[in-house]
Formats: C-alpha cells, structure tokens, sequence
C-alpha cells in the first residue's frame, strides 16, 4: 500500500507539472498573440499616419503647383502692364564708341625655350691631381692622360652645349615670331572690325538712309519684350523730311491670358481654371496695343542724340489669320504722325497710354481685338527708299521722266491723270504761278466721299508750312472735306504738326512716285541734279 500511494503521489506531481506547463505555455502563448496584436494594430497605425502624411504631401504639391501657375500668370500680367515704365529706365542710344574693339596682348612666354641652357663647367671635367705619394710612384703621368682625356671631354661637352642652345635659340625665334604673327592677325582684325564701326557711324550721320534704318533697326533690336511678342519690323528713312517710317509687327490677342486664376479641386484632385472675361482680355489687348506705340516712338527719339529725325511715322500690324476667311491679312490697328518736339514733351512715366495715343491725334482701332483696321497715315510701301531710290547712276541714260523737268501743263496732267486713276472725278484744274496745279475733285464714295481740294507743288526745295496752311484754308473756303497737298520734295516736322488731327493728306516726293507707279502705271523719278 505504501509503494501504491508513493506512485500515486509521484503521478499526481507529474501532472500537476505538465498542468503547470500547460498553463505556462498558454500563458506565453497569450501574451505572444497580444504582443502581435499590439504590434498589429501599431503597425495599422503608422500606416495610417504615413498614408495620412502622404496624402497632405501630394494636397501641398498640388497647391505649391497652382501657386507656381498663378505667380507665372501674374507676372506675365506684370511684364505686360510694365512695358512702357520699363524702357524708360533704359538709355536707348547706341554710342559707337562702345562698339569698337581693343586688345591687350599677353606677355611672350616662351616656358623652357626662354631659358639659356648652362654652359658645360670645366670644373667638372678637370681631374684631381695626383698627391705626394702618387707624383713618387709616376702618377704625375697618369695625370696628364686623365687631364688629356678632360679636355677633349670638355670640348665636346662645349660642342654640343653649343649646338643644343644654337637649336633652342631658333626655335625660341620661330616661337617669337608666331607670338608676333597670332598678334597682327589679332590686331588687323581690331582695325578691321573699328574701321568698320567708323565707316557705319560717318554713314549714320551723313544721314545715308540705309546706314539710318541699319542704326534704328538695331536700336529696335535691342529691345527686351517678352518671348512671345513678335519683334518683327520695317524701317523706312526718308532724309528729305528727316522722317523715320516704321512698321511694327504686334502681338496677337492671344499674348492675352485667357486664364484668371488656377485652381486646385481637392474632392476631385483636378485643378480647374477660371476664365478671364472676354471684356477685360479686349480692354487689355487694346492698352497692350498703345503702349508698344509709345515704347517704339520713344525708342527711336531717344536713340537719335544726331537728331537725324524729326518726324517718326508708326504703323503697328497684325500678322495672323482672319478667322471668318482663314485668310491670311495684316491689318493695322494703330497709326500715328508725330514730331520729336511733341513726343519729347510728354511725361510718359505719367500718361494713360490710349489717352495720350488720342492726344497725338494717332488713329487707333476701335476693336482690336476684333482686328478692325485702320487707315495708316502713311504706307510703307510708299517710303521705302529700297523701291524709289533707283535712279541710275548715268542720269543721261535713265529713260525716266523727270517730274522737275515737266512745264506746269504737264505736271497738272499728270496728276489728274493720277488721282482719276485712284477714283476721284476731277472736274476742274487751274496752274498756279509756282510751277504747282490746284484742283478740286470729287470722291464719290458714300460716307468717306465729298469734296476734295488737291495742290501740287513742283518743287525742288522743302515745303513750307505756309503751304500746308494756304491748303487748309482753301479747304474751309470751298467746304471741302479733304484736302490733299503733293509736293516733288517734302515736308518738315512744323508742316505735320499742323496738318495733325485735321483732314489734310501730306504726299512727298517718293509717295507721289510710288502712287504715280502703283496707279497711273507711270515710271518716273525725281531728279534735281538732271535740271543742270
């Protein structure tokens, strides 16, 4: 019984330890599966904070994104709405000065070729000489063959010592001399370079028409627009009348943002954009419009310290496509006649820029934007010297008539024959004791029609602005609605000054050829040296 209840007891005991370990194990297996959990839950955690994170990220990209686009547009606005402010901190004038070249010439360094070589020393060829012992024991003649052998040595050591630095020497002069070569060529470039700076000023201020438009097309040049402005124009100088003709190529509306703001949409992540109104794109365009006039006016008068220009003409065009044709057409939208001693009054810092258009009596498009035209005051076509300057060098040999060698008869034909071909009825002519005709014609046009007074001066000099006056008040005097003065010369800036802004038409001589041309077929020229 003993030994029974002793292996009960010991049975009792191993269960109670496998219990015991059972509930160890479940023990440690519980806390394992609430350490996962835990770490679960941490994990899902941490992921929603990066995703959270991530997210906010992605929102502040996408706002920094519309930001950028927002600033870019407004700065566009800027540059737009600055153009006329920002060239009045620049100095337009182009000295020649500046444009010539100079040259310093580095130093020649010839580097180890400048270095003579050292001559051989005969120190270390020279033997020692023998001592006491040695002289007792015939050294004495071992030493005059080492010193024989010296010297020969030494010889030779001056022998090539001289045909090495002869060599360098040469070579030091041929290095020199291409030195002297690569600086003459540099040199006679300068001068070519300079004489040609000095050949283009003397021929601006000799008042060489194409040295005149070369020197106001770089000025034009020069000027800094924004990337999508153009920059395209003609220029035309007429010395006659000191007048500069330009035709400027202006931006399309489209140089208009259509966008007024960015947005970001974060429910539906999309950036939308609001529209600018129609409106303010046409009242923007429009004011875009006059200030490239003023910018471009006053760039040229500011550039002629010479004052080889007393009247600037602008005509500013649109290069584009007519959307109701698909044509492509160039209408003018602004053209404006002005004197250097009007422009220059004004304070431009100041001025509305459509206002102060409306002040220089420039004829401005109602509807820009629209591409509505204008009549330009005057044609390119009609002053380009590269189409009237054409009369040969041999006067004698140039089959053209003369227009200063017609007799007043002849002259009043021709420009009745002339303004009949244009469309007007002529119906009665009378000479004038200054070689000119008066006419009074009629246009029938409707509306633009009426009656129009047109004079015409033979003559080889300038015409005075008394002329132009005599001419308006013929036009009051017989009710007319347009006069219209034709001279052989030209005029000067006091004549465009008064005809501004009333309905009188000013034609020059090389108007007068190229209408002459263009209508009545007629080839003529206009030539005061043939007269002798």
């Amino acid at each position: 019984m003993g030994i029974l209840q002793e292996m009960q007891r010991a049975h009792a005991r191993q269960v109670r330890a496998q219990k015991q370990a059972q509930a160890a194990a479940h023990r440690h297996h519980q806390q394992l599966r609430r350490d996962a959990e835990r770490a679960l839950k941490a994990a899902q955690r941490t992921a929603v904070a990066n995703e959270r994170e991530r997210k906010r990220l992605y929102v502040e990209a996408r706002m920094a994104e519309v930001a950028a686009d927002n600033s870019g547009l407004q700065a566009h606005l800027d540059d737009l709405d600055n153009l006329l402010a920002a060239t009045l901190d620049v100095d337009d004038y182009i000295d020649f000065r500046r444009l010539r070249k100079s040259v310093e010439h580095a130093p020649f360094k010839p580097g180890n070729l400048g270095v003579p070589l050292t001559p051989p020393d005969w120190q270390r060829f020279v033997p020692a000489p023998p001592g006491f012992l040695g002289k007792m024991f015939g050294g004495q003649a071992k030493y005059q063959q080492q010193f024989a052998a010296a010297q020969q040595a030494f010889v030779q050591a001056q022998a090539e010592h001289g045909a090495t630095e002869a060599e360098r020497q040469r070579k030091l002069a041929a290095a020199h001399q291409r030195y002297l070569q690569k600086c003459a060529k540099v040199d006679a470039e300068v001068n070519a370079h300079n004489a040609e700076i000095d050949r283009f000023a003397a021929a601006v201020a000799a008042a060489e028409p194409a040295a005149v438009v070369d020197y106001f097309g770089m000025v034009l040049g020069n000027s800094v627009y924004p990337d999508d402005f153009p920059q395209h124009y003609r220029l035309a100088y007429v010395p006659e009348s000191r007048q500069l003709v330009v035709e400027y190529h202006l931006p399309t509306l489209d140089v208009i943002p259509a966008v007024r703001e960015y947005r970001y949409v974060k429910a539906r992540d999309e950036i939308t954009t609001t529209a600018r109104p129609s409106k303010e794109i046409k009242e923007r365009y429009a004011v875009l419009v006059a200030r490239v006039t003023l910018r471009t006016v006053h760039e040229l008068f500011e550039a002629d310290r010479s004052k080889l220009v007393d009247t600037v003409v602008f005509n500013g065009i649109v290069d584009t496509t007519d959307p109701r044709t698909g044509a492509s057409v160039q209408p003018c939208l602004v053209t404006l006649r002005t004197t250097r001693e009007t422009f220059t009054a004004l304070n431009l810092r100041l001025v509305e820029p459509l206002a102060c258009l409306a002040h220089l009596n420039a004829s401005v498009s109602k509807r820009p934007a629209e591409l509505a035209p204008v009549r330009p005051v005057l044609e390119f076509d009609m002053v380009d010297k590269r189409f009237i300057d054409e009369v040969d060098v041999l006067a004698d040999l140039d089959q053209r008539p003369n227009l200063l060698r017609l007799t007043p008869n002849e002259f009043e034909s021709l420009i009745q024959n002339l303004f009949a071909k244009m469309g007007l009825d002529t119906k009665q002519t009378r000479p004038s004791r200054d070689g000119g005709v008066d006419c009074v014609a009629f246009d029938p046009r409707p509306i633009f029609g009426g009656k129009v007074v047109i004079q015409a001066k033979r003559y080889r000099n300038t015409v005075d602005v008394s002329a132009v006056r005599d001419l308006f008040g013929t036009l009051q005097n017989e009710g007319a609605s347009k006069g219209i003065l034709v001279t052989t010369s030209g005029y000067g800036p006091a004549s465009y000054e008064f005809a501004s802004g009333k309905p009188l038409e000013l034609i020059d001589g090389s108007n007068l050829l190229y209408l002459l041309g263009e209508h009545a077929g007629v080839t003529a020229r206009i030539d005061p040296s043939d007269l002798d």
